[in-house]
């Protein structure tokens, strides 16, 4: 149950981030708050852009730089920063890949027609990459839901029809359909 509900925070942290990238929020990718981290950052710490952009000022790099030298008990803001997006599960690696949104996984998931020209610094592949790994979260729990059939009431089943099938000047055949 835990780790599901992990799975679901993170979902709901991508899903949101990626909103607000797709309405609203202005995208600045070499800003510290306003780059793909810096988004993501903002959704989960609830900080500002400026907010995060002044704690990551404080060391010296990019953020893939800051979580190479992330340090918990340093007390510096940023790593600070990084502990709340590390507690809710996302790891290093994850936020490392999504500054280049350079994940394999989540890069197979993407059609090839616009994973071949995915741009880690273009609003529009951002939140296509976020969407997508929103989704691959969120696969393995969907894998365990039943839905209810209205129809008959219960859980849902296979349908099975007889459907007569006349060939061309020959006797009647039927076929069985599982819907």
């Amino acid at each position: 149950m835990e780790r599901e509900s992990s799975l679901l925070a993170r979902a709901q942290a991508l899903r949101t981030t990626a909103h607000r990238l797709a309405t609203e929020a202005p995208y600045q990718w070499g800003h510290m708050g306003s780059c793909n981290c810096g988004h993501l950052a903002q959704t989960v710490t609830h900080l500002t852009k400026a907010e995060i952009h002044s704690r990551a000022m404080q060391r010296y790099g990019d953020w893939e730089r800051q979580l190479i030298d992330y340090c918990p008990t340093s007390g510096l803001p940023i790593d600070q920063t990084i502990d709340e997006m590390l507690a809710l599960g996302f790891s290093r690696a994850d936020l490392s890949h999504l500054e280049r949104l350079s994940d394999p996984t989540v890069r197979r998931a993407i059609p090839f027609e616009r994973r071949d020209a995915l741009r880690h610094n273009q609003r529009d592949d951002v939140v296509l990459y976020l969407r997508t790994w929103a989704d691959l979260l969120e696969q393995p729990l969907l894998a365990d839901v039943e839905l209810p059939n209205f129809l008959t009431g219960g859980l849902a089943a296979p349908i099975t029809a007889a459907v007569p099938v006349s060939p061309v000047g020959g006797q009647g055949i039927v076929a069985e359909l599982v819907y």
